[in-house]
């Protein structure tokens, strides 16, 4: 995030001027439509939980044990995974500090499992709501595994479903989430807006502080919950409950339909997300009377009832009120509709009843208990939403660890299936799935019911793409749609953090593959950092638009480079990039680790290879300042004997080619260097070729930092890609410090 630097100027050197071509507006989208009437190759990945009869996983299936059914035909299965949370990580130890996640790529992005809080603030009073937000904070942190992805959303009649948090491992933001329900006090604003709800808050702000989050007993969470802050969000809960109650006193049955179509949207929108969802309802839920009829074991409801059959037992039919008895049909269309499409998305909604976390005294115990005593228990209408998605109603309990704790266990064991269709259209188009299995008696098999036939991206609700970009980065499954390189270095900035540039290239033929000669390019450029623990530290995103009609040819010649950066402490990060086109949906998505020093140990360090980018190869441009920051900033930081160059993300060197290229050192001692290179293959094996010389090292005037000048060849090298590795011995101790740059041969 944006933090004030002491000492440091800006300035990027004139020579770098066409960085400034991005367009501020974002582009208008071009109309033509690419995906009416074709199909495409589709895998669909069917995730598969099985449990025995006493509730446990069930382990050593094979893929011969199982049988997929599409639309009644028989798929043949052309992949199939096992992944056991219990041998992939630890279960989690109660008020343990967090373990950070497999990397990226070890788990397959549908078999994880993700974790949805919504949390009702209409149908719920604020006094519950309150309380629901230290179950859920409890249960996020010291429940879940740290593999699974949880996001948090609030519904309200007025705004709909809104998304706080989205799908993430990142536990400290989740849980400012949960604690502000993304409601903050006059005056109180990040100064940037995450577009993908990664980070609701500057992680310094409160990142010790959640690390504590409900460990203590609950008489001391109701004693924080009578901080100032919580008191303005309860008035702001009490605000949306008076507004709730207003509308409740016209007509309640087009409040249900409100809340049905609104929830329908959201479970339309987390299809876009793989893996099973669990929706993590609390809520008091509404008046069942409306979808159930009377409760015919309540003593009021038998004495209508009793007045009702003597009218009828009078022909007096017109005094009959059968919405009433029976519950509305409009209400149990509209519910039995919204409830499908949680079923086709895979979701399965766990409701928490909240009304059962009431306590006497604390905050919100006061003026407004008499209008909690008279909402109507949403009980039944939260246990049918559960029961008909296949989950459960949880209850009169302050702790959701050991009622969701089963529901935990029997998703650690998933068994991932895939198929290929070929012949599926982008036309949306449901398709039910059917899954055997040879199972011991009195198993239960869990699969989603079915799944959406692709959709062209441009039909897209808002919230879908969005998740579907949040899935990208927080997955980090590597997609090629467009071809994406990343160069990211970390440099020294004096006491404050690293300045760390984040070189983006984009290959030019995959930009204007598909797009009109003269028409507009837009592009989404979207940068996340993570720490060792998962959490989101800092990033950047920009919206781009390109006049193909000026700059397509310099696109086809080489393609885009994106200049952006973050600003981070001493640690080892992820940088996660995603570039998306805003036409077409097609994206890239790659990561890179980065490790900064800590600068005060004035050990050597390297930063990778920079080779010198070739001139008129790339359509340069730059990130834009972000909002809230300092005039001064970083010296561009590029630059060799007083010149700028730009670095190459993944050089491409023709086969004879002598490319010049910078090592940037710090804390090197005086006299004569020692340089290695070494060559690697794709995969990482050391191979004969390439050939680095000509090094020099040059006069920086800034204490402890070297600039060192070399040329390689790749000499020996066929074409293909490769790694060049190089290490600089400190001629003062002796150690050596290594930083490595992909490269291709043309």
């Amino acid at each position: 995030m944006t933090r004030p630097r002491a000492a440091l100027r800006i300035c990027l050197p004139l020579a770098l001027s066409p960085l400034l071509l991005a367009a501020a507006a974002p582009p208008r989208q071009p109309a033509a439509p690419r995906f009416e009437g074709t199909s495409q190759v589709v895998a669909v990945e069917v995730p598969v939980n099985v449990s025995s009869r006493d509730g446990r996983p069930l382990r050593g299936l094979k893929a011969a044990d199982f049988e997929v059914y599409d639309e009644g035909r028989r798929q043949t299965l052309t992949g199939f995974d096992v992944v056991d949370l219990d041998v992939l990580e630890p279960a989690p130890v109660a008020d343990a500090p967090p373990v950070a996640p497999p990397r990226a790529g070890e788990l397959p992005s549908p078999a994880r499992r993700r974790f949805l809080l919504l949390f009702d603030l209409s149908f719920s009073s604020p006094t519950s709501v309150l309380k629901a937000r230290v179950a859920a904070r409890d249960f996020m942190l010291h429940s879940l595994r740290p593999t699974d992805l949880a996001a948090v959303a609030t519904y309200t009649l007025e705004t709909g479903p809104r998304l706080v948090v989205t799908f993430t491992p990142d536990r400290a933001q989740l849980a400012r989430g949960i604690d502000t329900l993304g409601q903050r006090r006059p005056g109180e604003a990040l100064p940037r807006v995450d577009p993908l709800h990664f980070l609701i808050d500057t992680p310094h702000a409160f990142v010790e502080q959640s690390s504590g989050v409900g460990q203590g007993n609950g008489q001391q969470d109701l004693a924080s919950a009578r901080t100032n802050a919580e008191s303005a969000l309860l008035d702001s809960l009490k605000a949306i409950s008076k507004q709730a109650d207003k509308l409740q006193k016209g007509y309640e049955t087009s409040q249900i339909k409100a809340y049905t179509r609104s929830m329908g949207d959201l479970a339309r929108a987390l299809d876009s997300v793989p893996g099973r969802k669990h929706v993590v309802l609390f809520s008091e839920g509404f008046d069942s009377r409306l979808l159930l009829g009377r409760d015919p074991t309540d003593e009021a409801s038998r004495a209508e009832t009793q007045e009702e059959q003597l009218d009828i037992e009078q022909n007096a039919l017109h005094f009959v009120d059968n919405d009433n008895r029976f519950g509305s049909t409009e209400v149990q269309s509209a519910v039995k509709a919204m409830l499908e499409r949680f079923r086709r998305a895979d979701c399965v909604i766990e409701a928490v009843d909240i009304g059962g976390l009431r306590t006497s005294g604390g905050i919100g115990s006061g003026n407004d208990v008499n209008a909690e005593a008279q909402r109507r228990s949403g009980e039944d209408s939260l246990f049918y939403l559960a029961n008909e998605t296949g989950g459960e109603l949880f209850k009169d309990t302050n702790n959701l660890r050991e009622q969701l704790g089963h529901v935990l266990e029997r998703s650690s064991v998933t068994y991932l299936l895939s198929f290929e269709r070929s012949d599926l259209k982008a036309d949306g188009a449901y398709h039910r799935l059917r899954v055997k299995a040879n199972l011991p008696s009195g198993a239960h098999l869990s699969y989603r019911a079915g799944y959406f036939a692709p959709r062209p991206f441009r039909e897209l609700d808002p919230l879908e793409k969005n998740l579907l970009a949040g899935d990208g980065i927080a997955a980090v499954t590597p997609r090629h749609d467009l071809d994406l390189s990343l160069l990211v270095a970390p440099f020294r900035t004096g006491a404050g953090p690293a300045y760390v540039p984040v070189i983006v290239e984009v290959g030019g033929k995959s930009l204007l593959a598909g797009q009109a000669e003269n028409g507009t390019l837009g592009l989404e450029i979207y940068a996340y950092v993570s720490d060792e623990r998962g959490e989101m530290r800092d990033y950047f995103s920009q919206v781009v638009g390109l006049d193909l009609g000026k700059a397509g040819k310099l696109l086809a010649e080489g393609g885009l480079k994106y200049y952006g950066h973050l600003e981070l402490a001493p640690g080892r990060y992820r940088v996660r990039v995603l570039v998306r086109n805003r036409a077409d949906g097609r994206a890239g998505v790659a990561s890179t680790p980065v490790e900064v020093p800590a600068w005060e140990q004035a050990a050597p360090e390297l930063l990778p290879p920079l080779f010198f980018q070739a001139p008129g190869r790339w359509l340069l441009v730059r990130e834009r300042p972000r909002e809230g920051a300092r005039a001064e900033s970083v010296v561009y930081p590029f630059t060799v004997k007083g010149e700028p160059y730009v670095p190459e993300a993944k050089p491409a060197l023709a086969p004879a080619e002598k490319a010049r290229l910078c090592l940037v050192a710090y804390n090197l001692g005086p006299g004569d260097l020692h340089i290695g290179s070494q060559v690697l293959d794709a995969a990482g094996r050391p191979l004969a070729g390439g050939l680095l010389s000509g090094v020099e090292r040059t006069a920086t005037g800034i204490a402890g930092v070297d600039k060192l000048l070399a040329t390689f060849e790749p000499t020996g090298l066929p074409a293909g890609d490769y790694v060049l590795r190089v290490a600089v011995r400190d001629p003062r101790t002796g150690s050596q410090r290594a930083n490595s740059v992909p490269f291709a041969v043309r």
